[in-house]
């Protein structure tokens, strides 16, 4: 079997997600935005999509116009009914790819944080998280989609994670995050976003030191039981 990876910057990759991926059979191939790989990616052909993180907004599409495509090609994908799971703006891409719009929420989010989960979220691979600080960095919101199921939420954002059966995952925050080295990256030049999430680098710092390997099991363990139901 075979994951396509589609990365929107190189320092938000799979992380901790790589894995239980290759556990359970798929040789992944990662594809960056802006590459001609990227421009030619056949989001149909993978047997697994996974959509991660990124900087950007969905309605920033004048600033990336490879947002556009990028809608298009996943929707194409969401209608066969194929494996897709999608990462904070992976999950808005997904969002957006259902017909619901991408704004800019009141707040950022920042920091280690549990998800509350729903009824059935608790009852999903999810469960895995229950009570598990969790790493938030995002500032977007949408309405859950048509058709899709709510799983978890926050005080701040209610929509932090969807499904739609069991093929198609949507989370908000980052459970692949807690062990990557190359979380050093997102703090660089990342002091005024932390601030707005009211939270300074070193005390994200800490908290990613304390609470990261602890989010990053857990956020293993779910993916697992997600894939393997698949």
């Amino acid at each position: 079997m075979r994951a396509l990876v589609i990365r929107h910057k190189s320092y938000e990759g799979l992380a901790g997600f790589a894995a239980p991926i290759s556990a359970a059979g798929y040789a992944i191939e990662t594809v960056d935005v802006g590459t001609p790989a990227f421009a030619t990616a056949d989001f149909a052909a993978p047997d697994l999509l996974v959509l991660m993180g990124g900087p950007m907004g969905v309605y920033e599409r004048e600033a990336h116009p490879w947002i556009e495509g990028e809608v298009a090609r996943l929707a194409n994908r969401l209608a066969t009914g194929k494996p897709t799971l999608g990462v904070c703006f992976g999950a808005q891409l997904i969002a957006a790819a259902l017909g619901a719009e991408v704004f800019a929420g009141p707040v950022k989010e920042v920091g280690f944080v549990p998800v509350e989960l729903s009824d059935a979220g608790a009852g999903s691979p999810l469960r895995h998280l229950r009570d598990v600080p969790i790493l938030h960095w995002h500032g977007d919101s949408f309405p859950l989609p048509e058709g899709t199921e709510l799983l978890a939420s926050t005080a701040t954002y209610r929509n932090q994670a969807f499904r739609r059966g069991a093929n198609l995952l949507a989370l908000q925050f980052h459970p692949e995050i807690g062990l990557d080295d190359q979380f050093e990256q997102w703090l660089d030049g990342s002091d005024d976003y932390v601030a707005q999430g009211g939270l300074t680098i070193p005390e994200l710092r800490d908290q990613h030191d304390r609470l990261g390997p602890a989010a990053a099991a857990a956020g293993r363990a779910m993916l697992g039981e997600w894939l393997a139901a698949l």
